[in-house]
């Protein structure tokens, strides 16, 4: 009897790997296939909280970060809060010069003559609303665009590069392109951050930039695009405009954390570049791998 129970065992641990498997496997498949037919070069990297759940597609490439760079921005710039070198009260003048007229700005929209603010408000409109004269603010006070990539880099983070600053960058073209990083470098950055790897951020400082995540209000037709009403998501979007002469768009991107109705979640990043598409079909892109993933995770085989 016992022998029959062990080899029943052993066939159902055997058959929810290979389901696992063959799952994950139609995942990959369903998003390649529905970028067959999209004139535009797509990096995606999934990963949910089992280890084995995890999938890419172009996960090495570059991919340019345009303001998705302000996530992790915001998350140097908290570091620097948990060494005592600034605090979320902090009160920082906005003067009136410093209000960059051809940069999206909901500071500028909300005060033209200039205001001030504490950090933490600076922090909430640059992650959430990608707001440029914020994240300039912070760039400045961190010490510049580097001082961010070095932090990360110092965390063992290698492939990411963050060379300009929101004006350079929304300001020629060919520069853009030195702020960048892959898929799955993006997805784990989002995964240590998450889970807090190794303490790198005080616990005030972790709720805070995860609300603020929660709470962006940009690119609602990306990754939460298709997703059932009322999902969150903790998210950061990025985009380029598009070429004049070419019609190319050099990057849509939006990454972030999924949660699901059953109280786990995924991380996922999907970044589009040197795209011929047009805007909506750009973000509809990103909505449908979503989906995908989505449709995995809430539907994969729960016996281990």
């Amino acid at each position: 009897m016992t022998k029959i129970f062990r080899f029943i065992f052993l066939f159902l641990l055997l058959a929810a790997v290979q389901a696992k498997a063959q799952t994950m496997d139609s995942l990959r498949s369903r998003i390649e296939q529905l970028l067959l037919t999209k004139k535009a070069v797509v990096g995606v990297s999934i990963s949910g909280i089992d280890a084995k759940d995890t999938m890419s597609v172009n996960g090495l490439k570059q991919f340019p970060l345009q303001s998705v760079f302000k996530f992790h921005i915001g998350l140097a710039m908290l570091a620097e809060i948990d060494k005592g070198r600034f605090s979320l009260g902090q009160k920082i003048e906005i003067r009136k010069k410093d209000l960059l007229p051809d940069l999206y700005s909901p500071i500028r929209d909300q005060y033209p003559g200039g205001a001030t603010l504490t950090l933490a408000d600076i922090l909430e409109y640059t992650i959430a609303q990608s707001d440029n004269v914020g994240c300039e603010l912070l760039l400045r006070l961190l010490g510049g665009p580097q001082k961010v990539e070095q932090y990360f880099r110092s965390k063992g983070f290698k492939d990411i590069s963050i060379k300009i600053n929101e004006e350079v960058m929304q300001g020629n073209w060919d520069l853009q392109f030195q702020n960048w990083i892959t898929p799955i470098t993006a997805n784990r950055i989002l995964q240590a951050f998450y889970y807090n790897k190794n303490k790198l951020l005080f616990q005030s400082s972790y709720d805070f930039v995860w609300k603020t995540m929660r709470g962006t209000l940009t690119g609602q037709d990306r990754l939460k695009g298709m997703l059932p009403e009322g999902t969150v998501v903790a998210h950061k979007t990025g985009s380029s405009g598009t070429h004049k002469t070419t019609g190319i768009t050099a990057a849509v991107n939006d990454i972030g954390v999924v949660f699901l109705p059953n109280g786990q979640h995924f991380f996922i990043s999907v970044l589009v570049t040197d795209s011929k598409e047009n805007a909506s079909d750009n973000e509809l892109i990103i909505a449908e791998i979503a989906r995908a993933a989505w449709d995995y995770f809430t539907r994969k085989p729960t016996f281990e």
